[in-house]
């Protein structure tokens, strides 16, 4: 199986020029900072010792964030390469500002580009986020020896019957992992019968938050917000946009001051999204703080990557997107720290264990269409804020995930370099 994957891999290479210029057209790719897919570097790599992190996109990437400080601290590394394959993830990383941290897109995984990025970046140690797995990539971790660790792995029961339809390609592949510390109970098992050998579990490492969070906002726009009776739909997905309009025109009625702010997942969207709320009649002002509000507008589109938390600091309720559709939900997390009740819809299967838990503390609310979300909204406006008991006890849960997760990667690093 790992022959056909490899010509399959080979294939995608020949292709790649003609996918590049086309997703440069549609903006889903850096125009200058795409050469790097083929190993072309824009950073150089400094002398000591490298620790090499990957994560598909902008929710594995900020999942390692707090991790990412901890490893900064660390005398005995001299650099922290971080690796993806979206430009909206490498956006997210220019905001993070670390002394030894550096991003670079991930190569197309064909066995040239991958041992060519392993020696001129010569790792340390490879770490993997979620269920990011790559072939030859790990075979040639393999044949070079540095270990590979999968953090807050994840595998879905859909995925892992995918798996064992190659059984015997999937326990070549996973067994190559040194060790796996698992998002969940359920991952641990799946991935335990996939083939990875050393698999632990801690709890979800999206528990865990940065120490450098801040939530600086424009005073004006805080004013202007402050006057206005608020929620927010966040990394809403096609579809959900509409759904929270027709939403905010039912309260509107009964709220004339509602304002609606939406953040959806993929800002490039915003142009069509704003097509669609001015459809059903709705005054739409773009996340632009220099320019003046209208007192009578309806959405706030947010048009940029990374302000969610200082939305979040103004909210007290909170649509989590991606779960009114087929998709799985999103990270309802961190709108939690900041108190805010969360709304979501039944798919959630990304995030089912958080979601139990969120529930059990009595912080989230499923709806399950466009009048429960109506109606559940109406009666939070009548609440008041969370109290910081479920802050308190999140930052501690976080702190335990975060301190063992560093642990066991410190352990395995020493280890590794005593065998050197």
């Amino acid at each position: 199986m790992l022959f056909f994957y490899k010509i399959l891999i080979n294939f995608v290479f020949l292709l790649s020029p003609l996918i590049i210029i086309y997703r440069i057209i549609k903006n889903k790719e850096d125009k200058i900072r795409f050469k790097e897919k083929l190993c072309f570097f824009s950073k150089k790599k400094s002398k000591g010792e490298l620790i090499w992190f990957h994560g598909a996109s902008v929710g594995e990437l900020r999942s390692i964030v707090p991790l990412l400080e901890k490893f900064n601290h660390n005398k005995n590394i001299s650099q922290i390469l971080v690796t993806s394959n979206t430009l909206s993830s490498s956006r997210i990383m220019k905001k993070i500002r670390l002394k030894k941290v550096i991003h670079q897109f991930f190569p197309i995984d064909t066995n040239l580009l991958s041992n060519k990025f392993l020696n001129y970046w010569q790792p340390s140690l490879a770490i993997f986020i979620d269920s990011e797995i790559w072939p030859n990539t790990l075979s040639n971790l393999k044949k070079k020896n540095i270990p590979t660790v999968l953090i807050n792995g994840r595998i879905t029961k859909k995925t892992f019957k995918k798996w064992l339809y190659f059984k015997n390609f999937s326990k070549e592949i996973f067994s190559k992992i040194n060790l796996c510390l698992s998002s969940s109970i359920e991952s641990k098992n799946y991935l335990k019968k996939l083939g990875v050998n050393n698999v632990k579990y801690f709890g979800n490492l999206k528990f865990s938050q940065s120490e450098n969070d801040k939530t600086d906002f424009d005073n004006n726009l805080r004013k202007f917000f402050n006057k206005k009776k608020i929620w927010c739909a966040s990394s809403t997905h096609n579809g959900e946009e509409m759904v929270c309009g027709t939403v905010h025109q039912k309260l509107k009625k009964k709220y004339q001051n509602l304002i609606t702010i939406i953040i959806p997942r993929h800002v490039d969207r915003v142009n069509s999204i704003k097509d669609q709320l001015v459809r059903l009649d709705l005054k739409v002002h773009m996340d632009e703080p220099k320019k003046k509000l209208s007192d009578d507008i309806d959405i706030y589109l947010v048009n940029t990557y990374g302000k969610t938390k200082l939305f979040y600091n103004l909210c007290k309720n909170v649509f989590l997107g991606g779960s009114l559709i087929d998709h799985g939900g999103q990270n309802p997390l961190e709108a939690t720290r900041f108190g805010c009740n969360i709304l979501h819809g039944p798919s959630i299967s990304n995030f089912r264990e958080i979601y139990l838990f969120l529930k059990k503390n009595r912080v989230s609310t499923q709806i399950k269409n466009q009048l429960e979300l109506t109606k559940t909204l109406n009666s939070f406006f009548l609440k008041k804020k969370n109290s910081d008991k479920i802050k308190k006890k999140l930052n501690l849960i976080g702190k335990m995930i975060l301190n063992k997760t560093y642990k066991e990667i410190n352990l395995l690093n020493k280890d590794e370099i005593k065998k050197t």
